[in-house]
């Protein structure tokens, strides 16, 4: 029986269900410190300068030794508003 952590993450619920906000925290904000505005084991992603579909291949598909893909996990819909959250990104007040 595979480990916890070797199972595929469950699916997300519709995009019309989805936060947006809470899944990246819960999902990508491991990675992407600060909700994506600053760098941590991956990259900042506010302002990033890569296109929409870079990012979508990127999220899709991962990147083997540094980011899981979440092709399975994410249908399109929500990768786009994966999408619209990070080119949304504003510095934190505070």
């Amino acid at each position: 029986m595979p480990s916890r952590a070797q199972q595929p993450a469950s699916p997300a619920p519709d995009s019309e269900q989805l936060d947006v906000g809470q899944l990246f925290a819960t999902t990508c904000g491991w990675c992407h410190s600060a909700g994506g505005r600053a760098a941590g084991k991956g990259p900042q992603l506010m302002d990033t300068k890569r296109d929409d579909d870079f990012l979508r291949i990127r999220i899709k598909n991962g990147k083997e030794g540094a980011m899981p893909a979440f092709g399975a996990v994410f249908n399109d819909a929500q990768i786009d508003e994966i999408i619209k959250y990070i080119r949304a990104l504003k510095p934190s007040e505070g």
